[in-house]
């Protein structure tokens, strides 16, 4: 007879009992051991992160990492245990959670700027649901990263394309103009002189004045798209009343301007990026879209204003080249120069809609 055989039922179910608490005490052990494990790495890397629990519209934080109090200058004790809302540099972050995760996407990404040791960085957010055995969501991880200098090289190479748009545009007006000038004017003396002798003559003289007339035209208006004087002298809404002018003869495509007059510096910041936002857009309508109408609006209200560009023409590719696309990261990033948010979508009626909004501009 083996032991177990000579056990009471009793003595079996406690033996049992004992070995079941054997294997829960060595699963506890593996599971402590895995979660110090992370825990350590968490603690000790280099990618800053916060975690908020589960509770929608405003998570509260329930843990910082150092990198994390390193790069906001948020101290753990001050931090854990408040809304996301309360901290200025995660408001943004709480209205996109606000909001919800659109369908089939497995986190958010939120670029904003916010302020450490007195001065405006900027911070790149990715914010995804950490879910339960049973698919629901019972915390937020955010992780964090300081894009302050990248975007400061965005800036600067930005003002420097800008820079040397303006250039261009003045050598074009002051340079190119008046050599195009010069020649009109022998044209038209050439058909003057040789009039007397040879009608046939005359006119091709005429025809040769006539065709560098256009060519003076062509060259201002390239001259005012590379450097809109009309942005410095009399403001947004006119500057884009006169690319939609200049795109109307040019392209011959319908292009339209609606909406209020903000009150912005001439020459500002946000007037100069929104004015080339819409520039780029009304050229890819027209080259990619292959649209024939245009329609531009600028909405102003108390909160900031918007930017909205809208085509008929075919829409966005179902595949982008990898090789294109740069005109598209230019705009997000003038954008986000100016602390807005830009979004791109076609238009279930047709056409593609662009829209550039930026809050507190006016």
């Amino acid at each position: 007879m083996t032991d177990y055989e000579k056990m009471s039922k009793a003595e079996l179910v406690q033996r049992l009992q004992a070995l079941e608490q054997v294997e829960r005490d060595r699963r506890l052990t593996e599971t402590e051991e895995h979660v110090r494990v992370i825990q350590g790495v968490v603690e000790q890397g280099f990618s800053a992160v916060l975690i908020a629990n589960g509770k929608l519209p405003d998570p509260r934080v329930v843990y910082i990492n150092p990198a994390f109090a390193k790069a906001t200058g948020h101290a753990p004790e001050r931090v854990v245990g408040r809304p996301l809302s309360s901290l200025a540099s995660l408001a943004a972050v709480q209205e996109r959670l606000r909001a919800g995760m659109p369908r089939g996407e497995r986190f958010l990404e939120q670029v904003s700027p916010y302020q450490a040791g007195g001065e405006e960085r900027w911070g790149e957010w990715r914010v995804g649901p950490v879910k339960d055995h049973g698919g629901h969501d019972t915390h937020w991880l955010i992780i964090f990263r300081d894009i302050t200098e990248r975007k400061r090289l965005e800036k600067e190479i930005l003002e420097i394309s800008d820079r040397e748009r303006q250039r261009i545009g003045q050598d074009l007006h002051d340079g190119l103009c008046q050599h195009l000038a010069g020649i009109e004017l022998m044209s038209q003396v050439l058909q003057q002189q040789v009039a007397p002798k040879s009608k046939p003559a005359a006119a091709r003289a005429g025809e040769i004045a006539r065709h560098v007339r256009e060519a003076i035209s062509q060259t201002r208006a390239l001259a005012r798209g590379l450097s809109p004087a009309t942005l410095e002298s009399e403001g947004l809404i006119s500057a884009l009343r006169e690319l939609a002018a200049s795109t109307e003869n040019m392209f011959g495509v319908k292009c339209e301007v609606t909406g209020d007059s903000p009150e912005l510096a001439r020459g500002s910041a946000v007037a100069i990026h929104l004015y080339r936002i819409a520039q780029e857009a009304v050229s890819n309508a027209i080259k990619h879209g292959h649209a024939d109408a245009v329609a531009i609006q600028l909405e102003v209200a108390r909160r900031g204003m918007r930017l909205r560009v809208h085509d008929n023409g075919s829409g966005f590719p179902k595949a982008m080249p990898k090789a294109k696309g740069m005109g598209l990261r230019i705009m997000r990033s003038r954008a986000g120069m100016i602390g807005g948010a830009l979004t791109i979508a076609a238009d279930p009626a047709g056409g593609t809609t662009l829209n550039c909004s930026v809050p507190g501009a006016t």
